[in-house]
């Protein structure tokens, strides 16, 4: 993460209207002012927002629309059971073999596929995104910078910059103190220690609410403390930059032993996505290798539909999707029903050669699955491959009238325009998804090269005009806003 773009962002936040006061949970020492947020809502997801157009071109992001889909449901899960329904959240992977997740300004929360990996269970992994979402509720960050409004500008933004760049790498943050007037840095975050008690205390109510069990949250601190004991020197980052004392145990410890005992079977979407994560690591041959031993051992404690699905990733990342289809064919003789699957199936046919049967796969399916994601670009792409264009455009043009802000189905339109020959529509599409994607300067040269193209209509060409004014209008403004810093 960029901290010259934090620091820029956190330079707005200075001086903002002051937003209502917070409650502060019960037993937890009253922090003052720091609960008069002069760090408004809306200035925290404008800073969000910011952050995330530098992480989304992060070689670390996670590009996956099934694994990040997976986290959004159980994480709005969740935060459906907080009493602040106006925040929103995007929730996202990041990959990254280290044990850490994340809260942002603006309810931007990232997870390490090492954490998800991690996690033993669904619950372990739901009560890391809860502690997370009451960061955000609770509105931490807010309170910890404006706790430090009293001191220089330069403090506070090298605090703030520390505390952003340690939910994604302890390192960073080290350096960033440095930077700054560490004492006080230092000084400062140790605010954290009361909040961290209280997400934990709201955490578990997310828990308890959303049908989880709270003993998750309890039991996975406790694995990372033993793992930060016999690894002194490194520590999961999640310890780092949470601070887990033996108060906070203690106080999770007599409140879940208060409340009766409740099993949460994982979820099927939990058990795939792991066995996805898995079959990325390590070498194509020793993934496959760790699957069949499983299978072979039956070592899967009743998640044989997991290992058989991750067994078939690996043989695709394995160059043998001919194989694979036998681990799919033994899915649909257990019964398994999932869109992961069915995209997993229809990705073995393209590499086939097979688009035709890939279309065929995907459209029967796409009515049990209306909303997913991951089946809608499959289906494109299939339709791409099969050189069938006009529905290909259609589909596109029909899916973004529901979901206009998804950048990669405007990708996806922009190539079946090029593939069609209109160029025009073509860099007009590929504008709207960078623009999306937070990159205006790339989004303003595809203009221009829709504007030049030559090939569209009196009214298309308008539309390109008018559109091309507004953003290199928007682009001026960034730059003159960026001096004036």
């Amino acid at each position: 993460m960029n901290p010259r773009l934090l620091a820029g962002a956190l330079l707005l936040a200075i001086g903002m209207v002051a937003a209502p006061p917070l409650s502060v949970a019960e037993g937890l020492p009253d922090l003052g002012e720091a609960a008069q947020s002069e760090f408004s809502p809306a200035m925290e997801r404008r800073i969000g927002e910011s952050i995330m157009q530098d992480i989304r071109r992060d070689p670390a992001w996670l590009d996956d629309a099934e694994i990040n889909a997976y986290l959004n449901r159980l994480g709005n899960r969740l935060a459906a059971q907080s009493t602040d329904s106006r925040q929103e959240f995007e929730f996202f992977a990041l990959k990254d073999s280290t044990l850490n997740a994340f809260a942002m300004p603006g309810g931007y929360i990232g997870v390490h596929t090492g954490l998800l990996l991690a996690a033993a269970s669904e619950s372990e992994l739901a009560s890391v995104l809860a502690h997370e979402i009451s960061h955000v509720t609770q509105r931490h960050l807010a309170r910890l910078v404006n706790k430090s409004g009293q001191g220089q500008a330069t403090s506070l933004l090298a605090m703030a910059v520390a505390i952003l760049a340690a939910r994604s790498s302890p390192d960073l943050a080290v350096g960033a103190m440095m930077a700054g007037q560490g004492a006080s840095i230092q000084n400062q975050l140790n605010y954290s220690r009361d909040f961290e008690r209280e997400a934990d205390r709201l955490g578990l109510v997310l828990l308890e609410r959303s049908g989880f069990d709270i003993r998750g949250m309890s039991g996975f601190f406790e694995r990372l403390q033993k793992f930060g004991r016999i690894y002194e020197n490194n520590a999961p980052g999640y310890l780092r930059t949470h601070p887990l004392t033996t108060e906070r145990l203690a106080d999770m410890g007599n409140r879940i032993q208060s409340r009766p005992y409740r099993q949460a079977a994982d979820s099927l979407e939990f058990q795939l996505v792991r066995a996805k994560l898995r079959a990325q690591e390590g070498s194509p041959r020793d993934a496959v290798t760790e699957f069949e031993t499983r299978l072979r051992e039956r070592s899967f404690a009743g998640a044989e539909s997991a290992v058989r699905y991750g067994l078939a990733q690996a043989l695709l990342r394995d160059g043998k999707p001919a194989v694979a289809e036998k681990e799919i064919a033994e899915l649909r003789r257990l019964k398994v029903q999932s869109p992961m699957v069915e995209t997993l199936a229809a990705l073995l046919r393209l590499k086939q050669g097979d688009p035709v049967n890939a279309v065929k796969l995907l459209r029967e399916v796409q009515p049990r699955y209306p909303q997913d994601r991951a089946i809608m670009y499959g289906l494109v792409e299939s339709l791409q491959e099969a050189r069938q264009y006009p529905d290909a455009l259609k589909l596109s043009v029909d899916d973004l009238l529901s979901y206009p802000s998804d950048a990669r189905m405007h990708a996806l339109q922009a190539k079946t325009y090029a593939m069609l020959g209109q160029r025009l529509q073509q860099h007009r599409a590929q504008a709207e998804s960078y623009l999306l994607q937070g990159q205006l300067a790339l989004a303003v040269e595809q203009m221009e090269l829709a504007q030049k193209s030559g090939d569209g209509n009196f009214y298309e060409q308008s539309q390109v005009d008018a559109r091309l004014r507004e953003l290199k209008k928007r682009l001026a403004d960034e730059a003159k806003e960026a001096k004036q810093k």
